[in-house]
């Protein structure tokens, strides 16, 4: 066989299939090797005695089976198209241009009942920008379910229905889970309902550079239980019938299964369902460093002492490392007793804590191990907890806006406008292509004269979905963005 290449690329399906992917390309022509192998009557060890034969996988998979269910998200995009006539004779000529058509998409995915009174976990792309999700349980009763928040930087998503005596699993502390154990993958797959595939945990804290959301944590683990599209959002448990992870992405050169899939670890997953029932978004803490992963190159650059762990560049200044002392130049090794050999171990251990949590950080300093206590911070630099209510419209649509100059109107020749400046991590950024310079010339069929008008608008609406309609100057045609306060 020849040696393939590896090019990670998001596929997420539209249809029946929204299993996160990327993609390995071969360089040259693949070959297909098909070799019979003769049976051979038994496998015997060094000392000849037999082998014992498989595990049995049944009680595990009839546990964990009824909490597994079927998602069916559906998505409303809004088709705007150009018409060249339109924009030559204008709409004098043709009559007042027709509404935007809106093309309603179904996908489908699985999800993983985490509690008896129907709180649901599945991946955030499985449910992204969704007009209406349908679950459907082992027992093939349907229910309307409620998107109660989701997290792009960990792929993850919290959903409810109402239902009382739900069959949920149980987590397993992620942190205990061995390169080699047995797991079983429950989910989904093409619509074929409550497939379970069994496997081993082939290795831990996998960073395949899947999500591109700021500050996204991946330190996945990397299982070699068969995983295809429909299986996202879905369990991989333990032989214990346990929750160790939510399966969310596929390495294949052909779009289906082809040997590795990768689950966010069970510790992640039930700190960030808590911090969104309890909080309404996620809860981030951050240690205040810039890092890097410690090789023999860089052991041997900078005379380090140990070979892996994650050095420490710089130290951002009155962030939560600095004042507890934490130094550039030191190799962070191990954290609350867990073992750090790369950053996304590092990631998943800090990403499972919140603002204000106290974490024991050993570091090596000149050879010597150092423990350090480390309290957490948020982006702000502050040690309590962000709440919902604090984040005003803009903050969750991800945009800021500022006023054009009556030079500009005259210039684009609109009477009132006003323009998007940046566009940060939020609602926007992660389900539309909106883009800096974009033009806010009505907001839910509202002229917007000003950026205070926006403003005063949207908090006035404070929740709900609406619709965004504009231009980019020089482009032709207007451009509709729809947009959620949920």
């Amino acid at each position: 066989m020849r040696k393939f290449g590896i090019l990670v690329a998001v596929a997420l399906l539209a249809s029946a299939a929204t299993l996160a992917t990327y993609e390995m390309f071969g360089l040259g022509q693949k070959e297909v090797v098909v070799e019979r192998v003769e049976p051979t009557p038994s496998f015997r060890l060094v000392d000849n005695s037999p082998v014992t034969a498989p595990m049995d996988f049944t009680a595990a998979a009839e546990l964990s089976t009824p909490a597994v269910v079927h998602i069916v998200a559906t998505t409303v995009s809004t088709l705007n198209t150009y018409d060249p006539w339109r924009e030559f004779f204008g709409d004098d000529f043709f009559g007042a241009p027709q509404n935007p058509r809106e093309r309603r998409q179904e996908s489908s995915g699985s999800g993983v009942i985490i509690s008896p009174d129907g709180y649901v976990v599945t991946n955030n792309h499985v449910v992204a920008n969704a007009e209406e999700v349908e679950i459907t349980l082992y027992n093939k009763e349907s229910y309307t379910a409620t998107i109660v928040g989701t997290d792009p930087t960990t792929d993850l998503a919290l959903l409810k229905i109402e239902v009382e005596n739900a069959t949920p699993l149980s987590f397993a502390n992620s942190d205990e889970v061995r390169v080699g154990e047995w797991v079983l993958a429950v989910g989904n797959p093409f619509n074929l309902e409550s497939t379970v595939t069994a496997g081993i945990v082939s290795a831990k804290g996998r960073n395949i550079n899947i999500l591109q959301e700021q500050y996204s944590i991946e330190s996945f683990i990397q299982t070699d239980a068969a995983v295809n599209p429909g299986n996202s959002g879905g369990a991989l448990v333990d032989l214990q019938g346990n929750l160790i992870g939510i399966n969310t992405a596929i390495a294949t050169p052909t779009g289906v299964y082809a040997g590795y899939s990768f689950a966010v670890p069970s510790n992640i997953v039930k700190k960030v369902c808590e911090d969104i029932k309890k909080y309404g978004l996620v809860q981030r803490g951050f240690l205040g460093v810039m890092i890097r992963g410690v090789d023999s190159k860089l052991a041997a650059e900078k005379g380090l002492k140990v070979s892996s762990g994650v050095y420490v560049d710089e130290v951002v200044p009155d962030g939560a490392a600095d004042k507890a002392g934490i130094k550039s130049g030191d190799v962070i090794v191990r954290i609350q007793g867990v073992n750090i050999t790369a950053v996304p171990e590092l990631q998943e251990q800090v990403g499972s804590k919140r603002p204000g949590d106290e974490l024991s950080v050993v570091v090596n300093r000149n050879g010597s191990d150092k423990e350090i206590t480390v309290q957490l911070k948020n982006k702000d630099g502050e040690t309590g907890i962000v709440e919902k209510s604090e984040l005003t419209a803009l903050d969750a649509l991800g945009i800021e806006i500022e006023d054009l100059e009556s030079g500009e109107l005259s210039k684009l020749g609109i009477p009132s406008g006003v323009k998007v400046t940046t566009v940060n991590d939020g609602m926007l950024r992660r389900y539309t292509k909106i883009r800096e310079g974009f033009i806010i010339t009505k907001i839910d069929d509202k002229p917007m004269a000003s950026a205070q008008a926006v403003e005063d608008y949207l908090a006035k609406k404070q929740t709900g979905k609406g619709m965004m309609e504009g231009f980019y100057p020089g482009l032709p045609g207007k451009v509709y963005y729809g947009y959620s306060l949920e």
